[in-house]
């Protein structure tokens, strides 16, 4: 009896293992980018480290709290626009695809940010998009995507299917250290891969990113922070634009705004909050304190209304952006998944 059961666990972890060996979890960074990565001064004692010191979940909260309400959308509750994107006009434009994927053309330049277009996770039925979310797919996307951006690796910002099929449209992948090693493994090649780590820039066709710190972690399997998580501030002749990504408040915004200037347009993080993991996402009470801090001209949140991995009322995000644009005093553009909203306008 206790070969048998010593012989199914054992059969048991060695398909686990296998498991976590398939291509939608990616692959280590080895070699020379393993090397690059031991050097960078934000990787120490064998993992990535935040600037300040955070925590990943909260002591003393219940592990499954009571289900928040309306958790996810009644069917009619989320608007769409169906955009035919291969004929969009080559004025700067923003088209968000729910969650925090979403393209942005400026100057005839296009950039197309986390895109996840199934499901935010390594097997289709677990996190699936809300039905009238999801609504686009990467042959939906123009057929010449100058840069993907990549902010880190979590699987709803990272989807091994969505990249794997838009690999034949895209010039470059901009990502951040140890990134590059899960594009790799699925096809694309080192050289069209630039991997930054914090504030380490890349020039582009006409524009120049820096990669930014974030206060978030990173991971796809078993052991974390292995990749660096990363914002990015795009400077273009059209404008500065700040890719926010995935983090908790900190002091940062206020260090961007000092450090590079006008921010005209900041693409902020805002949803899957909650008070298990208080420091790696934005809470609603600091949402207006990131607007105040970046002081940016326009702000469009993100990271919402498309999946639901955080113990809050689907909408919720939606109504807090309206209350911290308020009580910042700074413009809110409020899109529809699928519309194209034109940014930077030249006055």
């Amino acid at each position: 009896m206790w070969l048998i059961i010593v012989m199914s666990v054992a059969l048991v972890a060695l398909s686990g293992c296998a498991f976590l060996g398939t291509a939608p979890f990616g692959s280590k960074p080895k070699g020379s980018r393993l090397e690059r990565i031991r050097r960078s001064p934000n990787y120490r004692q064998g993992a990535f480290r935040n600037q300040e010191p955070t925590l990943m979940m909260a002591a003393g909260q219940q592990k499954f709290p009571p289900k928040a309400p309306r958790g996810v959308p009644s069917p009619g509750e989320i608007k769409t626009v169906r955009t035919n994107l291969h004929t969009l006009l080559p004025d700067n434009q923003f088209v968000w695809f729910g969650h925090s994927s979403y393209l942005l053309q400026l100057g005839g330049v296009r950039y197309l940010v986390d895109p996840v277009f199934y499901a935010a996770s390594p097997v289709g039925f677990i996190n699936k998009p809300f039905p009238e979310a999801d609504i686009y797919k990467p042959q939906d996307m123009p057929d010449t995507i100058d840069y993907l951006v990549i902010t880190h690796d979590h699987y709803d910002h990272l989807d091994y299917r969505t990249v794997k099929e838009l690999r034949h449209k895209v010039g470059k992948v901009i990502c951040p250290l140890g990134v590059g090693a899960h594009l790799e493994r699925w096809g694309y090649d080192n050289s069209r891969l630039v991997e930054l780590d914090w504030y380490e820039s890349a020039p582009l066709v006409s524009d120049t990113i820096v990669c930014l710190p974030s206060r978030h972690f990173s991971g796809r399997s078993l052991k974390g922070r292995q990749t660096l998580w990363a914002s990015f501030m795009l400077n273009t002749p059209s404008g500065r634009i700040f890719i926010g990504g995935d983090g908790g408040y900190d002091g940062r915004f206020a260090r961007f705004r000092q450090q590079f200037g006008p921010i005209d347009l900041a693409i902020i993080e805002n949803g899957q909050y909650d008070a298990r993991w208080p420091q790696i996402h934005t809470r609603p009470d600091e949402l207006a304190q990131v607007m105040s801090d970046l002081a940016a001209d326009c702000y469009i949140t993100v990271h919402h209304s498309k999946f639901k991995e955080a113990n809050h009322p689907w909408d919720e995000p939606l109504h807090n952006e309206l209350e911290a644009a308020r009580l910042a005093g700074t413009r809110l553009v409020v899109a529809q998944i699928g519309e194209p909203v034109h940014v930077l306008i030249p006055e």
